[in-house]
């Protein structure tokens, strides 16, 4: 009989420990703020769910609740589809594919600061290249005075930004795809659209599944490049759950509703990824049958 070795378990104890340090010891420090009212650095006094409801009647938050969702799918509903079809105009090999990866990583490499310095210049009407360009069409565009104009170029912001990431993605999923099934497909005489909608799609299923999980995940958290290039308005126009989370907790110091709302926070993030999640993986079933 083999006796089990346990020590190797001794390996990830760094690990554990890492973790621990800088997301459960954090985490219950949030728990321990949204419970109690901080009424200075030594005084505080236990208040129980009172920081919750007083977060879930507040219209603001509702009302960037909503301004967030309508953001994250529609950066879904562009990125995604975007990606795809971007990836699969991309070279297959050779020194044309090599550059062409190059080209489309170099807006990931850029921090999501200097991104929405880049767009704050690149939006302006008076030198900025969009900003002129549109408004020489004769189109009033100024992002910083209309909330219509703030949200779309945030929206296209992102989309810059961020649809390399899919691309990326979504090439490394097409390229694992084996040369028998194109070979099977041409026997077959298929067409270049069933060739995408029953081997490309079908084989990208996983790959697309952490590209919603991942690019849902981050839009729903974007605060920086709205914050440098809007700073939250015109109004509340691009306040985002992040950026009215800080104001709380920074700007107001309400150190207990901002606990509170964050764990809410956290937790609007796993349902919507579980529900991502698991829609996907029906889907994913469902074509397989």
């Amino acid at each position: 009989m083999k006796t089990q070795n346990n020590k190797a378990w001794f390996l990830i104890l760094p690990v554990i420990l890492c973790v621990a340090f800088s997301a459960i010891l954090p985490l219950m420090t949030i728990v321990n703020y949204s419970v109690q009212d901080i009424l200075s650095p030594t005084q505080k006094v236990f208040v129980g769910t009172e920081w919750f409801r007083q977060i879930m009647r507040d219209t603001e938050l509702h009302e960037a609740l909503s301004r967030q969702m309508v953001f994250s799918l529609s950066v879904l509903a562009i990125e995604i589809p975007l990606g795809i079809l971007v990836a699969l105009c991309m070279p297959a090999q050779g020194w044309r594919a090599s550059l062409s990866l190059v080209l489309i990583a170099l807006p990931l490499l850029i921090p999501w600061n200097v991104v929405g310095t880049i767009w704050q210049i690149f939006g302006r009407g008076d030198i900025g290249l969009l900003g002129y360009a549109i408004n020489s069409l004769g189109v009033p565009y100024n992002y910083t005075g209309n909330s219509v104009d703030a949200w779309l170029t945030v929206l296209v912001m992102d989309v810059w930004h961020w649809t390399p990431l899919v691309v990326l993605l979504c090439y490394a999923g097409l390229r694992a795809i084996p040369d028998a099934y194109y070979q099977a497909a041409r026997i077959d005489g298929a067409s270049r659209w069933a060739v995408f909608r029953f081997i490309q799609l079908p084989k990208l299923r996983n790959v697309l599944m952490i590209a919603v999980l991942l690019r849902f995940m981050d839009s729903f958290m974007i605060y920086t490049e709205p914050f440098v290039l809007t700073g939250g308005g015109p109004g509340n126009a691009t306040t985002f759950l992040s950026q009215y989370l800080t104001q709380k907790a920074v700007g107001q110091f309400d150190l207990g509703p901002a606990a509170a709302f964050s764990l809410i926070y956290f937790l609007i993030i796993l349902l919507f990824c579980f529900i991502l999640y698991n829609w996907m993986q029906r889907v994913g079933t469902g074509e397989a049958k």
